[in-house]
């Protein structure tokens, strides 16, 4: 409750220490209804599910990205992170479900009431290619044909050396004077103008 134009009554004023704020006298808490459980440890905070799970109650498939108002309450903590744990209602069956998270693995663990849709894919059981291990079974390096390779790599950046220290040359030469070069380009602009005023004139009519 924000007190900006509210009635404040006179015993408000009466004890001010006592009663603090608007939320205070009136008994309420800054959270509103989402506080009723804070007595228990328990608040209740909008979750959205990290994975498609399975519904444990009604086997209904529930989607990725699908947000509940979850009961959050810490359950324990790893070194200093804590671990919490979010209660939810399946919105098919009213069944709940609890997911908790799990800071030493850095993710999301299903604990009851559902189970997490397995999703994780194994290119080798499944005749494909691992993208990430492409480079795991290669043929060892040929040191002469490495050493071949790293001269013709010092080789090109001798040459692209030459070629950009040209290129600032030409660059600082033109660079060099900018109240010439302005000067040069608007006399030439002007130039222009005065021939193609007379021919426009003559297409016009």
């Amino acid at each position: 409750m924000q007190g900006f134009n509210k009635y404040y009554p006179p015993d408000f004023f009466d004890n001010v220490e006592k009663n603090g704020s608007l939320n205070a006298y009136r008994g309420k808490h800054a959270l509103g209804d989402r506080a009723r459980k804070l007595d228990q440890g328990i608040l209740i905070t909008r979750f959205e599910l990290p994975f498609n799970i399975w519904c444990g109650t009604c086997n209904n498939h529930i989607g990725m990205g699908v947000r509940y108002n979850a009961e959050k309450k810490k359950i324990g903590a790893y070194y200093s992170t804590p671990i919490f744990s979010f209660r939810c209602k399946c919105h098919l069956c009213d069944a709940w479900f609890e997911i908790h998270t799990d800071p030493k693995n850095t993710r999301y663990v299903v604990v009851s009431g559902a189970r997490q849709k397995d999703e994780d894919w194994n290119p080798e059981e499944n005749g494909g290619y691992a993208v990430h291990d492409t480079e795991a079974h290669a043929v060892p390096v040929d040191p002469l044909a490495s050493l071949e390779k790293t001269t013709d790599v010092q080789k090109g950046l001798v040459k692209a050396q030459d070629r950009l220290e040209s290129l600032q040359e030409v660059s600082e030469h033109y660079n060099s004077d900018p109240f010439s070069l302005s000067s040069k380009v608007r006399k030439r602009f002007r130039e222009e103008k005065k021939v193609e005023k007379p021919r426009n004139r003559r297409t016009t009519r």
